[in-house]
């Protein structure tokens, strides 16, 4: 399981507890940006990248649980939850950044259903991003490391 990881059939984000490892495991799934506005100010979730992959997540689910029809006030709600979230961890760059990014893919000629996927597009593309930049970083770690080290 990643440390960040979306169910694209239940809309839920779904979080290693990074404050009780390694002693415990458990996952905190949030539902809505303000449960993961609570779990990135809490520090659920650490670490630059997946505190922004988290982010990310929490406009995807804003967009993906929206019952709006009309683009204009789907984009409002979108602006809304982007404000929650990025209230979180205001010195958070990551997070900031993510939202920002996001927040690119709104254009308001789409219709309501192409924003939703852009959206939860855009989130699956910066936590994918997140993954293969750890796994790049151990890759060079490992070349760094000789038998016995």
């Amino acid at each position: 399981m990643r440390s960040v990881e979306w169910n694209a059939e239940t809309c839920e984000l779904h979080l290693i507890d990074q404050r009780l490892l390694p002693a415990k495991f458990e996952v905190v799934v949030c539902r809505d940006q303000y449960e993961t506005a609570r779990a990135i100010t809490d520090m659920v979730v650490r670490g630059a990248p997946a505190i922004g992959a988290a982010a990310a997540f929490g406009l995807a689910m804003t967009a993906c649980r929206s019952k709006e029809t009309n683009a204009d006030t789907f984009i409002k709600e979108i602006e809304t939850a982007a404000q929650v979230l990025n209230q979180s961890r205001p010195t958070a760059v990551n997070l900031a950044w993510a939202i920002k990014r996001m927040l690119r893919v709104v254009v308001p000629s789409k219709d309501v259903a192409s924003l939703k996927t852009a959206l939860i597009n855009e989130a699956l593309n910066i936590a994918e991003e997140d993954v293969l930049t750890n796994k790049r970083i151990s890759t060079i770690g490992a070349e760094l490391l000789k038998d016995g080290d």
